[in-house]
């Protein structure tokens, strides 16, 4: 039957990127699979996330598209035997990130070929909430506040919408009283922002779990205490590279299992945001499977 393999592609992304692209990143995944079936939706929640739109017996699910695409594409690769391929093309790609796949695009696609002429696939780990997994981070509090209002904003295009979005929420965010729970410890503490990292990478670049590795079973937590706005000024700028860990309001924990408990916070995972008060997140070992 030969290697068989769907791209989803997701045209919206990234301002139109993926679909002025797409039939270059066709023609390169031809060169390494027998049959490739396309799969192109303007509503990145549905496909690939509905297994019924796709075939059976695929060799590997490829998604052109940003995280909020891989996002979906992860719910159908999870805990299965289908691997995914990442071709990134959106605003964040904190997982291709994350997982060391070229940023971009073509370099992305070539990379696919090889892993599937080579069969070279490698197990990831995943977090699951509230019926939900998740690769990279979750997070609540002023984090997951600035998510939520750069995914609302039309402007200005690209990353810079996140900074916009750290400004406005600087005005009026203050701590709150969270609770956090793990397989090891609990906590109760005036908190700024929570962040259970995967792998480090969220916000387009922002490195906020340095350590995280998708690859050793745990979470790694990063919790922001009570800070005040030129606390978090002075932090921000570290973000990037991971320095903000020296701070005196930061503290870090390694977990299977955490539970957070937070009044009014919003929580995301993965940029999608989350409907819930309280949710305990659990990392699960090796369950995706990932070309490359």
């Amino acid at each position: 039957m030969g290697v068989r393999a769907a791209l989803a592609v997701h045209p919206d992304t990234g301002r139109g990127a993926a679909a002025r692209i797409a039939g270059t990143v066709a023609a390169r995944l031809r060169a390494g699979v027998d049959r490739l079936y396309l799969l192109g939706t303007a509503d990145p929640d549905a496909l690939p996330g509905d297994p019924d739109a796709l075939p059976g017996d695929l060799d590997a699910l490829v998604v052109l598209g940003g995280d909020g695409a891989v996002h979906h594409a992860v719910q159908f690769c999870a805990a299965t035997s289908t691997p995914l391929g990442l071709i990134p093309a959106g605003t964040g790609n904190d997982l291709a990130r994350g997982l060391g796949v070229p940023l971009d695009p073509l370099a992305a696609a070539d990379a696919v070929v090889t892993a599937l002429r080579e069969r070279h696939h490698r197990p990831v780990d995943l977090g699951f909430v509230n019926g939900t997994w998740f690769a990279t981070v979750l997070c609540t509090g002023f984090d997951a506040a600035v998510n939520d209002r750069a995914g609302r904003l039309r402007w200005p295009p690209g990353p810079h919408r996140y900074d916009v979005a750290v400004l406005a929420e600087l005005a009026a965010f203050r701590a709150r009283p969270v609770t956090i729970t793990t397989d090891r410890e609990r906590l109760h503490t005036d908190a700024t922002l929570v962040a259970i990292g995967n792998t480090p990478f969220y916000g387009a670049g922002m490195k906020i779990c340095p350590h995280a590795d998708p690859a050793d079973g745990l979470f790694d937590v990063t919790l922001v205490g009570r800070a005040t706005r030129a606390d978090l000024l002075r932090l921000l700028p570290g973000l990037r590279h991971g320095r903000h860990l020296t701070h005196p309001a930061v503290r870090t924990l390694r977990a299977r299992e955490v539970r957070i408990e937070a009044s009014g916070w919003p929580l995301c995972a993965d940029g999608e945001m989350l409907h819930s008060r309280a949710v305990t997140a659990r990392c699960v070992p090796a369950a995706l499977t990932v070309l490359g």
